[in-house]
């Protein structure tokens, strides 16, 4: 999956990955839930096959096979031809982050808004379903207390100083971004980093 789950804003893409910004062609090729979470599998865990996708997404190998191959149609992932068999095909994700802004499809047509807000609702529910995941699972006592779930209500800012303080968040998340073909630390996992920040409509008093 990109590295960088696009969202109705602006996000920033990670500086160390080509970036693709979405457009209404591959917005349309992204905009199917399955798709969606074929791309995020083999974006977390790696190569896989249809088979193997299959069995994990509970859906028919014919089924999962003809979306990915609609997925390399559009570049959003390739064959990974160092695994691959004359008799099995293995798929990678497409190594590179991706960027959206909703304000790219402001004049779009119906059915392109519709791709739109089912791509975002897509991604916002596989954030939420990887933090109900954490949750639910068994970790010990260093991790638990490593990991952080948390908001803020009370902050109030312009569009500029919202703008201004993602960017420095995403700032700080990149510098802590491996090196390429940097061995990891012993003892590290894979860590997920969320950040979601957003007006919220002010209720005026009834």
């Amino acid at each position: 999956m990109p590295e960088t789950p696009s969202g109705a804003g602006k996000p920033a893409p990670s500086a160390r990955k080509p970036t693709r910004r979405l457009d209404a062609r591959s917005l349309r090729a992204l905009a199917h839930p399955l798709r969606l979470r074929i791309l995020e599998l083999l974006g977390l865990d790696g190569p896989a096959t249809a088979t193997g996708l299959a069995k994990r997404l509970g859906e028919n190998t014919g089924t999962v096979s003809w979306h990915l191959r609609h997925l390399a149609e559009h570049r959003f992932i390739e064959e990974d031809t160092d695994r691959g068999t004359k008799r099995e095909r293995w798929w990678k994700a497409v190594d590179e982050a991706t960027m959206l802004r909703a304000t790219d499809f402001a004049d779009g047509d119906a059915e392109t808004k519709g791709q739109l807000s089912l791509y975002v609702h897509e991604i916002v529910q596989s954030m939420y379903n990887q933090v109900v995941a954490f949750v639910a699972e068994d970790w010990n006592e260093e991790w638990r207390n490593a990991s952080l779930i948390n908001r803020y209500t009370d902050l109030r800012m312009t569009p500029d100083q919202l703008a201004s303080l993602n960017a420095e968040l995403v700032e700080l998340v990149e510098r802590h971004l491996p090196a390429p073909d940097a061995e990891p630390e012993p003892g590290a996992l894979p860590v997920v980093a969320q950040w979601q920040a957003f007006p919220r409509a002010e209720r005026t008093a009834e």
